[in-house]
């Protein structure tokens, strides 16, 4: 009788083990092939071109740089939560700084505060991108600022002012509320 119990136990101590090695081999995800893969990045695309149209036209955003480039080509890394090209509806900031200087703003660079006149989005839906025309008016200038931002959330803006050089910021687009930019003095 024991050893008859012993052997009930011992077969579905196995059945149960072959059932969860069969079961486990199954549930598996299947790999998908080179095709599905590149749908499932052009869904993507598509949908990330769609928030993106509704962040910008909300004009409330963030493009944090990583990069700055000036007029000579020259690029440098630099700090995204010092280097920055705020938009807030009418108000917009443009600020350079570093993490080794003060500066005029008190961050190693310039802080530019001031209202956004024109505004002009233009749309590409067969490339997935936008490109973004408008000026801001600050206390230390005029500046014409020339965005572009593709799906995969990569913004590059270029700022020219009255004089011959232009400064080019290399970044992504946050969310006002998600950013996590400081802002030094405004520059006088």
């Amino acid at each position: 009788m024991k050893t008859m119990k012993m052997n009930v136990r011992l077969s579905l101590f196995l059945v149960l083990g072959f059932l969860g090695i069969s079961i486990n081999g199954f549930s598996q995800n299947q790999k998908l092939s080179r095709q599905e893969r590149k749908e499932a990045r052009k869904a993507q695309s598509v949908a990330n071109y769609y928030v993106l149209d509704t962040l910008l036209n909300s004009k409330t955003f963030v493009l944090e740089a990583d990069f700055l480039q000036d007029k000579y080509g020259e690029r440098i890394p630099v700090p995204s939560n010092l280097n920055f090209i705020k938009v807030n509806n009418t108000d917009g900031v443009l600020q350079t700084g570093s993490n080794y200087g003060t500066g005029y703003n008190g961050v190693g660079g310039v802080t530019a505060q001031g209202s956004i006149g024109s505004w002009e989005i233009t749309k590409n839906p067969k490339r997935l991108y936008y490109t973004i025309h408008f000026n801001m008016l600050t206390n230390i200038g005029n500046y014409d600022i020339f965005m572009t931002v593709n799906s995969a959330n990569q913004a590059e803006a270029t700022i020219t002012g009255l004089g011959p050089g232009k400064l080019t910021w290399e970044g992504h687009l946050e969310m006002n509320y998600n950013s996590k930019v400081f802002k030094g003095q405004e520059t006088m």
